[in-house]
């Protein structure tokens, strides 16, 4: 049974008095950064001059390089993306961490892939919002807050598992719920679920039905509103509810279709490549990989992004929604300034 843990049953006060420091300020950076600071912490933001230095200026910040940010911090907390982050902690963090700091973590990729290995002396944890940063940081601004995960790698303070639920509690994870898990579970799932469900698997049926449409003669304005404007629609009825909320809102032509068809585009094979791709999760076939097309400079990754902005769905997609005034009003805040 998995814990679950609220303001109430965590101290905040573990955390007062202690500098953290947030090593990168991008979509999670800036709302651990805002949301720790409107909750009463000494908060200093460290990043590489130029990228978004001059932003988390703008928003108030002492901002330093991750080597010096990491001197003066009692609690460092990285958010910096999987496959650069190793190289900035061997090469700033790591060497400048005070001994018996506090050292956190919002995926488990680098632990548990041991692309990090932190000293023995370091009290290591994860604290991982269940949602992109620009929610984390409107949902706190509301009162409110996204749930959070929590983990305890190391723990040579004895205290380090209150530390991570005051952090949490800190981004507003206790208004919602703070589950404890382990760092293996949460990077394993994470993965899972970004390919096969989430990023993966949701962006290739999209293209696929929006292939099968326009090349049986439908136009791509028809085909881009049934296969991916409406995915909103059906998400956010699941997101309320669950898959049967989902059902119970839709007509019931629709369910009919939703149980009798659904089946036949999730077929035994399609599980099986599910079981396969969790395979080369938990034995790390992925992992190295990904950290190897980094290495070599992402030319795959770079291509397949091109060809993805360069689909069909794309292009229809972005003459369509410029007729959608409410879009005017953006999640995701791509500037760096």
């Amino acid at each position: 049974m998995v814990s679950v843990y609220y303001d109430k049953d965590i101290k905040l006060d573990i955390l007062k008095g202690r500098k953290i420091s947030i090593i990168g300020y991008g979509s999670q950076g800036h709302a651990h950064a805002n949301n720790l600071r409107d909750s009463g912490m000494d908060v200093t933001v460290g990043i590489r001059r130029g990228g978004s230095w001059e932003k988390a200026e703008k928003a108030g910040f002492q901002v330093k390089t991750p080597a010096e940010a990491a001197k003066a911090a009692d609690l460092v907390m990285m958010l910096l993306p999987d496959e650069t982050m190793a190289g900035t902690y061997a090469q700033e963090v790591g060497p400048n961490l005070k001994k018996g700091a506090y050292l956190a973590f919002a995926h488990g990729f680098n632990i548990h892939f041991g692309q990090i290995v932190p000293g023995a002396d370091a009290n290591v944890f994860m604290a991982a919002p269940k949602g992109p940063g620009h929610l984390v940081r409107s949902e706190y601004e509301k009162g409110s807050g996204v749930p959070c995960l929590v983990a305890v790698h190391q723990d040579p303070a004895g205290d380090t598992k209150q530390v991570a639920l005051a952090y949490a509690a800190g981004i507003g994870g206790g208004r919602a719920g703070i589950l404890e898990t382990t760092f293996r579970e949460e990077t394993e799932t994470d993965l899972f679920g970004e390919q096969v469900v989430l990023c993966g698997g949701l962006t290739s049926l999209i293209q696929a039905g929006f292939e099968t449409l326009t090349g049986a003669g439908y136009s791509p304005e028809m085909a881009y509103f049934e296969c991916l404007h409406e995915v909103k629609l059906i998400v956010d009825l699941i997101y309320e509810g669950g898959i049967s909320n989902m059902r119970y809102s839709i007509s019931n032509t629709a369910q009919y279709g939703d149980l009798t068809r659904g089946p036949r585009i999730i077929t035994d094979e399609t599980k099986k490549q599910m079981r396969k791709i969790l395979e080369e999760i938990q034995s790390g076939e992925f992992a190295r990989e990904w950290l190897l097309e980094c290495k070599v400079g992402k030319p795959m990754f770079t291509a397949l992004t091109r060809r993805g902005e360069e689909h069909p769905v794309e292009r229809v997609g972005k003459k369509l929604r410029a007729m959608m005034p409410w879009m005017k009003k953006k999640l995701v805040d791509r500037s760096k300034a």
